[in-house]
């Protein structure tokens, strides 16, 4: 399929099939075949080729494959990326001819450290390969690569073809739209009919009892932070678990939070120290030492030794570990597309299945239970995530996403790349021909003049317009570390009475009077403090709270309505183990109890209802706030919002907000909290990340219809 496409024209085009199906040879034995058929340096200077993946573990397992169908050619093939010598770069732009493998930071560099010479090295340059395109439809790295697809036609003053390798997904229209923007209905789409991989799958449900202090509504913060035996049992049974069927092989384990790393890379350390073993259960997350995290990355990657790597989000994309045996999950996960992204760090070997073993925690049901633990949240999520997974569905894009602190990098870069540039060409090269199109005159200028803030002194201006890094922009640019966009999220301390419970990632947007589940438990926030990154907290005793787990982040409004298809529905799961599918009756029995099969707003105790919105995070957050706005609490759980009145007081508010014009952005957004949760959000102003919180975090004109189908249930 793709040889006459790729021989015949220059068209756009997307290979979209599973893991170790053939994708890159469907895209370099045509492309090769079309670069040696041409007359050499008929087309000028510069690689004939480049091939770009956000993974380093691609790069070297496509360098080697690539080299060898190259050899006989006499067609060199350079990697190049943070751990390729100086000597290989170095022969690489000497020559500049061949195939360039490069991952997105690598690129980035060449624009900021040798932007002089971008026209020479790619000017003739047939084709980009962008490998794993699924996994930047809707990221920062993704905006940043889109970006620098631009630049480089900017830079050689010529559109050059675009090929894409993606996992085949449900609506390949988002990858044409992302590999393409603006003509998208030009990208074809070449999918495989094959079944592809093979996925080895288990969800295993646990159960954390009844705890005798959780009957003492007045027990002390300090002892309700204390661990819990009966949290501690469930822990290590997942640990057990873990060790009997992971060890002796690579693999990851995402236990979401920092907590959790540090608790099961103990235990499972623990067990093989009990058991005279040499421990290859190793933790790696953020906050540890860069010593550390590469010691645990070389061992994955060497694969001389047995490892496990107990993680946050830290190895989900962007690090060379090479390949491992299984993946596991502890907690739900929060999107479809980052389960892609980890389960694609298994089964990269031809032959071999992906393995995925997943752990849902939930909490035994008393008489006072929170509607959220009767409806098992966290393990219907689970199974609506794994649904869609199977069913090839990934999460769009936010439409209306700004990706400010992007923008502000990409400025830097230009800047750097050229040696200064004025306004105008900045706002013409990343907004009216880049990825940041949403962004006006008027607000690329207030970004500009932020940043040139003497406060913020990222930039500078000369007498004759010309903008110049300033002071801080040059050291910004100057460190390892800018080439990359994307940085882990950023942790907020939850205090109670001076005591400090814990830390927690804030991906999503939170207000004093909100509740937020923390250790098990819910807690009332009673202020934040954005530039200590601290929390205070009072605990919430309203009936018993659901159970806090998993890395924070949006959950899509399609992935929330497949959990009430789920709920509403009586199909078993076949990858359940027997307690995880005994949850789910459970909670099937509870949406009819609650009465949520018949309507969506429910009284569920004195002066409390339940609205079941049905939708995703965004969507949900926004109506929370717009109801907090009224002076109302309300807690917020997935596709369901705990509403501190009584359902008379609530219908006469919901009547009230389905026939009046949608609130904006801007009100709804009053007294939030502004977690700097992307890489520049720093340097940005709070009206500025009000701007670009309210574009990715708020969707205010939901409000009316919101309102509406909530009455009408």
């Amino acid at each position: 399929m793709a040889i006459p496409l790729l021989l015949q024209s220059d068209q756009d085009a997307i290979i979209a099939a599973a893991t170790a199906s053939g994708k890159t040879e469907a895209a370099f034995l045509p492309l090769i075949s079309s670069v040696i058929s041409k007359e050499s340096g008929s087309d000028g200077t510069g690689f004939d080729l480049v091939y770009i993946s956000p993974l380093k573990a691609l790069i070297n397992d496509q360098f080697r494959r690539l080299e060898d169908l190259c050899e006989r050619l006499e067609l060199p093939v350079y990697p190049w990326h943070g751990d390729v010598s100086a000597s290989v770069k170095a022969r690489a732009r000497k020559q500049r001819r061949g195939i360039l493998l490069i991952t997105p930071e690598s690129l980035e560099a060449m624009f900021v450290l040798r932007g002089l010479e971008i026209p020479a090295l790619f000017g003739r340059v047939e084709a980009v390969v962008v490998d794993e395109l699924h996994a930047m439809l809707d990221t920062e790295r993704g905006i940043h690569l889109r970006s620098l697809l631009n630049r480089l036609e900017i830079a050689t003053r010529r559109r050059i073809r675009r090929v894409g390798l993606s996992a085949t997904l449900g609506d390949m229209d988002l990858a044409r739209a992302y590999l393409r923007p603006g003509s998208p209905d030009t990208v074809e789409v070449l999918r495989s009919k094959s079944e592809g991989q093979a996925l080895k799958l288990q969800l295993r449900g646990y159960m954390i009892g009844a705890s005798k202090r959780e009957d003492d509504r007045a027990s002390s913060d300090q002892e309700e932070n204390q661990v819990k035996p009966e949290e501690v049992a469930v822990e290590r049974a997942i640990a057990e678990h873990i060790f009997e069927n992971l060890r002796g092989t690579q693999n990851l384990v995402f236990a979401g939070s920092r907590r959790n790393v540090e608790i099961y890379s103990d235990l499972l350390s623990s067990m093989s120290e009990e058991l005279h073993l040499p421990n290859e259960f190793y933790p790696h997350h953020a906050n540890l030492s860069r010593d550390h995290r590469t010691f645990v990355e070389r061992r994955l990657k060497e694969a001389k030794e047995p490892t496990t790597a107990i993680c946050t989000s830290t190895l989900e994309l962007g690090i060379d570990i090479g390949d491992v045996e299984a993946v596991a999950q502890i907690g739900a996960p929060f999107s479809v597309s980052s389960l892609r992204q980890r389960l694609g760090r298994s089964g990269r070997r031809a032959g071999k299945p992906a393995v995925l073993r997943m752990y849902v925690t939930e909490k035994e049901l008393q008489a006072d239970s929170h509607p959220s633990d009767m409806l098992r949240l966290g393990l219907v999520r689970s199974i609506a995530m794994v649904d869609l997974l199977l069913e090839q569905w990934c999460e769009p894009p936010r439409p209306d996403a700004l990706h400010l602190s992007t923008l502000v990098h990409q400025i830097l870069s230009v800047i750097a790349e050229r040696g200064g540039a004025k306004a105008a060409v900045l706002f013409k090269i990343l907004c009216e021909l880049g990825p940041f199109h949403l962004v006006d005159a008027d607000l690329f200028s207030r970004v500009l003049r932020r940043m040139g803030d003497p406060a913020v002194a990222l930039i500078e201006q000369s007498p004759d317009g010309i903008l110049l890094l300033g002071r801080i922009g040059e050291r910004v640019v100057e460190h390892y570390g800018f080439y990359a966009v994307f940085q882990t999220a950023e942790e907020y301390r939850i205090v109670s009475n001076g005591k400090t419970l814990g830390t927690l990632p804030v991906l999503t947007v939170l207000a004093p009077d909100m509740t937020i589940i923390f250790s098990g438990r819910r807690w009332r926030i009673l202020a934040i403090h954005d530039a200590e990154k601290v929390i205070e907290v009072s605990r919430d005793a309203t009936g018993r709270p659901p159970k806090f787990g998993g890395d924070g982040g949006n959950i899509d409004d399609t992935v929330v309505r497949r959990m009430r298809t789920i709920l509403a529905g009586n199909d078993p799961r076949k990858y359940l183990d027997e307690k995880a599918a005994g949850l789910l009756q459970e909670a099937r029995a509870s949406f009819v109890r609650l009465g949520l099969e018949a309507s969506n707003i429910v009284q569920i105790g004195d002066g409390h209802c339940l609205l079941a919105t049905w939708a995703g995070t965004v969507k949900n957050s926004t109506m929370a706030l717009t109801l907090r706005s009224e002076g109302l609490m309300v807690g917020n759980y997935d596709g369901l919002l705990d509403v501190g009145a009584d359902i008379g007081r609530v219908s006469d508010i919901l009547d009230q907000m389905a026939v009046s014009d949608a609130p904006s952005g801007e009100e709804i957004a009053t007294e939030i909290a502004l977690p700097a949760t992307e890489k520049f959000h720093p340097y940005l102003s709070p009206d500025l990340l009000v701007v670009d919180l309210v574009a990715s975090q708020i969707e205010s004109e939901a409000i009316p219809v919101m309102a509406a189908q909530l009455l009408e249930g």
